[in-house]
């Protein structure tokens, strides 16, 4: 294993310099081409910010819309008690659909058979008392990401055509899925650049100096690729 190791590490090395800045599209190809997993690995785009999550406004949480998609197929539950919205939900590509008291069977469960939930807001009176199974899998709905909304459906069409979510952590460093490798590098470029101008937009008032320090783009056991900042 580890002569495979050193192998790949060799022809990474021989196909990009760990200390040059790339352009958006160079480092997508770079990525693509430095994946050696044998699956279709995840493309992470990571932006160090000089953000002090401490404070509130600098909290930076919330989703965008790809588009070219994340190239990930993701099972939706959707959890309304609204007629009228669960078969629009169903319309859309929801992949399960159920009212509060169905809600409450699934989340009793040890297994969940989804990847997003998206909840009317009434529903998080249900889903407060699961929060510490929801939570750690990442998988409790919240009103920044948009998966707490009365407009369910409208949020399970966003979620199936490419939705990203990203979040800064302790860090001030924001991680935002941008598809898989298997992907075109321009429409990786384009759904990474989409991804780092929402990010400039909100930028808190209360940011002194720069804010954008550096950027990578990595793969799923991936090296880390710098990003030119414009």
């Amino acid at each position: 294993m580890a002569k495979h190791k050193s192998k790949n590490l060799k022809k990474v090395e021989a196909i990009f310099d760990a200390k040059k800045e790339y352009s958006l599209l160079e480092a997508m190809e770079i990525a693509k081409k430095t994946s050696y997993v044998k699956f279709d690995a995840s493309v992470d785009l990571a932006l160090n910010l000089n953000l002090d999550t401490r404070k509130a406004e600098q909290q930076l949480r919330g989703s965008v819309l790809l588009p070219n998609g994340t190239g990930k197929s993701v099972r939706v539950l959707v959890a309304t008690d609204d007629s009228e919205q669960q078969k629009a939900s169903k319309a859309a590509g929801a992949d399960i659909v159920v009212n509060a008291v169905d809600l409450e069977d699934i989340l009793k469960k040890e297994k969940f058979d989804f990847d997003v939930m998206v909840a009317e807001p009434k529903m998080m009176i249900t889903l407060g008392k699961y929060g510490k199974v929801l939570g750690p899998k990442g998988l409790m709905p919240n009103p920044k990401t948009g998966t707490v909304t009365p407009e369910v459906a409208k949020a399970v069409e966003e979620l199936k055509k490419g939705k990203a979510n990203y979040r800064a952590d302790k860090a001030g460093i924001i991680h935002s899925l941008i598809g898989k490798v298997s992907m075109d590098a321009k429409k990786l470029a384009e759904n990474a650049e989409t991804v780092i101008q929402l990010i400039k937009k909100l930028k808190p008032s209360t940011v002194k100096g720069t804010y954008m320090k550096s950027i990578y783009v990595s793969t799923t056991m991936g090296p880390s690729i710098k990003i030119k900042i414009d």
